[in-house]
């Protein structure tokens, strides 16, 4: 028989995959659109295609090239044109789409080369055009075109100062939506008057359209007082670039236009559809676990601030599960997603999945039968090659054995070389999906006590 230690390592693995699985992009495209004959359904609308002289593509984004295959497996020769942006060679093949390869999390050349080219083929379209806009996590980082006269390199250096410092996302996308021509709304503008209808992969807690990769095709209700407010709140006013100050000061005062804002006439033709998100990989990992014998219990979908504050607060369920059986009785899996944030200090290599691992492990130690998994639905956490890591009651006591020192480890913002060296990484390279993060806990029936 399989030891019960070992046994909980194979299922929090298996829970994962079975999450990953449910919000596979391609899936969720094809599920989302429905064409019968002329007419196409997306969400709630109906499209008569005969209507419209060209359909174009643009996309940005980890999932973008996967929901662009769907798109195009379903309206092949009907496409006249498109061209989306990925983080990473994709085995997609696409006969009508042009995939591009930008930069993330911060932004470069190459990117900025995809989002001209995106621009440009958005400028000109008429009533009698309709536009797919595919938009998933990591789309802000790559959908980079600078407002004059900043530049790439003030967005990039801004960009490691705001990701450094434990900024979240929606701080880092509306100091990025401000410094852009192609964010919060702009890409709506460009493709004006044409019908756009926007299938989106929520990486944002809340599912805040505005937020979802800066929200390039919806109304934005961030403001150039809001971006110097982050700015402040940071104390990084003396650290980013002078023109960026200059340009948010400049806004501030009205001398640059606002992004677009609800009520703005070039929203009029515009449709969205959250086609998948972190509740629906949570959801899957649930009737995984019921699968594997456990009571499953999602917690939230909604975790936010430091990873390791919040391995903190999920200890502390764990020992309520074990001391009094409240929410759930073992054998319990707790499940919970979002995306917290790591405020860097170290020089070490880490992300938020990995600290909250590391944080964990310490918090359970020697707590038998409890294993921890937790990693981003993208496959990569932080500056690391991991999608996260995976630990248990013993391993504080097996790290003792090989002479690591969980504690410098954290200090360093080092919980990639903790886990490497015990073989505990969760490694699945690029998923090409993103919904944030999952995390779960599976606790064994002999943890009551």
């Amino acid at each position: 028989m399989e030891p019960l230690e070992k046994l909980s390592r194979r299922h929090v693995r298996e829970i994962f995959l079975d999450s990953l699985a449910a919000v596979d992009p391609t899936e969720l495209t094809a599920g989302s659109l429905r064409l019968t004959n002329e007419m196409l359904r997306v969400g709630e609308k109906e499209y008569n295609l005969s209507q419209y002289d060209s359909i174009y593509v643009i996309g940005v984004g980890k999932a973008s090239a996967k929901m662009a295959f769907a798109l195009e497996q379903m309206l092949e020769q009907r496409i006249k044109e498109g061209l989306v942006i990925t983080p990473y060679r994709t085995k997609m093949k696409l006969k009508r789409i042009e995939i591009h390869i930008g930069g993330h999390p911060i932004p470069n050349e190459a990117g900025m080369k995809g989002t001209q080219q995106i621009v440009k083929l958005l400028r000109g379209l008429t009533k009698r055009d309709l536009v797919f806009a595919l938009i998933s996590g990591g789309g802000s980082a790559m959908l980079t075109l600078p407002a004059s006269p900043v530049t790439l390199e003030d967005k990039r250096q801004l960009t490691r100062l705001l990701l450094e410092c434990g900024a979240n996302i929606d701080e880092i996308n509306t100091l990025r939506k401000h410094l852009s021509q192609s964010k919060g709304g702009q890409l709506a503008k460009y493709a004006s008057p044409a019908a756009l209808v926007s299938l989106i992969l929520s990486d944002v807690v809340g599912d805040r359209l505005d937020s979802i990769a800066s929200g390039p095709t919806v109304p934005d209700d961030t403001t150039f007082a809001d971006c110097l407010g982050i700015i402040e709140k940071y104390r990084l006013r003396d650290r980013v670039p002078k023109r960026v100050l200059h340009y948010l000061q400049k806004g501030l005062e009205g001398r640059v236009g606002e992004t677009p804002k609800k009520g703005d006439p070039i929203f009029e033709n515009c449709y969205h559809v959250v086609i998948g998100n972190n509740l629906l990989a949570l959801r899957a990992a649930a009737a995984k676990a019921e699968e594997l014998g456990y009571r499953p219990f999602i917690l939230s979908s909604s975790v936010e601030g430091e990873a390791r504050e919040a391995a903190r607060f999920h200890s502390a369920l764990v020992r309520e599960v074990l001391s009094t059986g409240n929410p759930i009785p073992p054998p319990a899996c707790l499940i919970s997603g979002g995306e917290t944030t790591v405020t860097v200090r170290g020089s070490g290599i880490g992300g938020r999945n990995l600290e909250f691992v590391l944080q964990l492990a310490l918090e359970i130690d020697e707590l038998p039968q409890v294993t921890v998994l937790s990693a981003g639905t993208d496959g990569i956490d932080g500056n690391s090659d991991a999608a996260g890591a995976l630990a248990d009651g013993e391993t504080i006591s097996r790290a003792a054995d090989f002479g690591l020192n969980p504690r410098s480890f954290l200090d360093n913002n080092d919980s990639y070389t903790f886990f490497r060296k015990l073989g505990d990484l969760i490694i699945t390279g690029p998923t090409e999906t993103n919904v944030l993060d999952v995390r779960i806990i599976a606790l064994g029936e002999g943890n009551c006590r």
